[in-house]
């Protein structure tokens, strides 16, 4: 996949010769455009840079610190963020910047919807979202197990919806373990405005996601995070999040957490503006 992205963005920068090349987060288009940045002795530039959790062997992980290494501006959503690169000796062109997905919650919030919500006849607050998708937690049998009997725990107490991912679907039909879902809403992915219709109207959030778990704490919303390492840690640290293994999902849902207070962790929602800035005075 990332040779194939490589060939392809390739000629798109002989075509359009651009002054610098600017990458997002962790992916493998992100590690393709950059080794195509470099390989072409163009300026390079990474969004969400400084970003680091276990396993180190997890493809993101591998992505984002190559990506780093090769970047000649590095644009960091957390002041945790920058102490990363720091102990990794990078601290040239570094930037504390704030995160553009709080730019993008604040800027698309009026846009939010909530047909699930309704199409499901929720009450607010009386229901928890999960997602469920990273290899480690769905593609291991007996991981998975544990943790659809502690979510099957749950869902006698309160609502779970699931827009359940097409791989996570394949396993629990894979591992037999349908029996789990009876009280389980799972229903189709769902775009960004209407999942986040959804957070808002939660009580808590259940995933695995780097993106979700700080999507709820921007809704105000509470997570319990089913990862061996979050790494947003700023949240897990502060307790806003919890950091859980599958045995201990169910007591740690229940877990009472301090308010959700937006201190500036991931900046302002001006993050974009303050990336355009340096770059316009760094060229």
């Amino acid at each position: 996949m990332t040779g194939k992205i490589m060939t392809e963005f390739e000629k798109v920068v002989e075509k359009e010769k651009p002054d610098l090349i600017l990458v997002y987060g962790d992916t493998n288009t992100t590690l393709a455009g950059a080794l195509v940045a470099a390989k072409s002795k163009i300026k390079l530039a990474h969004v969400e840079a400084g970003l680091r959790m276990f396993p180190k062997t997890m493809p993101e992980e591998i992505n984002r610190v190559l990506t780093d290494r090769i970047s000649d501006y590095l644009f960091c959503p957390t002041k945790e963020c920058v102490n990363n690169l720091k102990k990794e000796g990078i601290t040239k062109n570094v930037f504390f910047t704030g995160d553009v997905m709080y730019d993008l919650f604040l800027h698309t919030k009026k846009n939010f919807t909530f047909d699930t919500y309704k199409k499901l006849k929720l009450t607010e607050n009386d229901f928890v979202i999960l997602t469920l998708h990273r290899d480690y937690n769905v593609d291991d049998k007996k991981r998975l197990m544990v943790i659809v009997k502690e979510l099957y725990k749950i869902s006698k107490k309160i609502k779970i919806i699931f827009p359940i991912h097409p791989r996570t679907q394949k396993r629990v039909n894979e591992f037999k373990l349908n029996q789990y879902f009876e009280n389980i809403i799972c229903i189709e992915p769902l775009d960004y405005p209407e999942l986040m219709g959804l957070v808002l109207k939660s009580w808590k959030i259940i995933t695995d996601s780097g993106g979700l778990q700080k999507e709820s704490y921007f809704a105000g919303k509470h997570s319990v995070v089913i990862m061996y390492d979050a790494g947003w840690r700023e949240l897990t640290d502060s307790k806003y999040n919890i950091l859980s293994t599958p045995e201990d999902l169910y007591q740690n849902v229940y877990k009472k957490n301090p308010p959700c207070v937006n201190s500036g962790i991931f900046g302002y929602g001006d993050a974009g503006k303050k990336i355009v800035r340096i770059i316009k005075e760094v060229k």
